[in-house]
């Protein structure tokens, strides 16, 4: 092999130790202050966090650390196009499993991708393989010493004719709170939620809460967009503070760390 291969292999050794101890540092630097709360989250696309140049889309999970006090931190590992199964399967779940440690939370909010049938990677029936993976999430929070809490999907903006909500998610959300009662841990239902904000604001109003953009507003989106899925920032600030109602409604002890004002 010549030197070039040699100086090449060196390289990328080089920078993928840099990368393995830079993602250690991150969760090391987060855990310095003993007194923090460590709130995790998993999910969708609905929740993750997205870069600047993806503005204004951005998932709720990207906003609930507004409503902490600052002894919180919030740790959002979701991923967009991922179900409670590819999320599972991928090894994804292994990196977040990784860094929870005993008093953590854990927000686990899957379903817009369990429903796709064609794509044998990430469907579950709602009723047997998707209580199967969100389960394994659920025991190895406990296992931990973690409270882990499901969330049941954000509604899409799916209006009728007559301007009302049409339920999107079909059996996943009560297949989420069945399997919240048979294993004994909360659960905040944001489908309901949503749908009652949704509804409540309406059909025009609802566009400033999901990715509906006019050709030329955002850089980013050129031609515009009209997307009845993904959350602009309005609505992921809108999502964000429904979870976090959820939180005090449970009666978690995670509402004594939510601005109330």
């Amino acid at each position: 092999m010549n030197q070039k291969f040699w100086i090449l292999f060196v390289f990328v050794l080089i920078c993928s130790t840099i990368l393995f101890v830079s993602f250690d540092s991150v969760a090391l630097i987060n855990r310095k202050n003993p007194d923090s709360i460590h709130v995790y989250l998993i999910g969708d696309s609905t929740v993750s966090t997205y870069k600047p140049n993806a503005a204004p889309k951005m998932g709720w999970g990207q906003k609930i650390n507004e409503f902490f006090h600052d002894s919180v931190v919030v740790h959002n590992l979701s991923v967009p196009g991922r179900s409670s199964k590819s999320f599972y399967e991928e090894g994804r779940f292994k990196i977040v499993n990784k860094q929870l440690e005993q008093g953590d939370y854990l927000l686990i909010q899957f379903g817009h991708n369990d429903a796709k049938k064609a794509d044998a990677r990430r469907y579950t029936d709602p009723f047997t393989t998707y209580k199967v993976y969100l389960k394994k999430y659920i025991a190895a929070a406990k296992e931990k010493g973690v409270v882990p809490i499901l969330v049941t999907p954000v509604e899409r903006r799916n209006f009728s004719a007559n301007g009302a909500i049409i339920d999107s998610h079909g059996d996943y959300p009560l297949a989420m709170k069945q399997l919240a009662a048979e294993e004994n841990v909360d659960l905040i239902d944001l489908t309901t939620k949503s749908k009652q904000l949704f509804n409540e604001i309406g059909p025009e109003n609802t566009k400033k809460v999901f990715l509906w953009l006019e050709p030329g507003e955002y850089d980013h989106f050129p031609e515009g967009k009209k997307d009845n899925t993904h959350l602009q920032e309005e609505g992921a600030y809108q999502i964000a503070a429904l979870v976090a109602k959820g939180l005090i409604e449970i009666n978690s002890p995670l509402q004594h760390y939510i601005n109330q004002e």
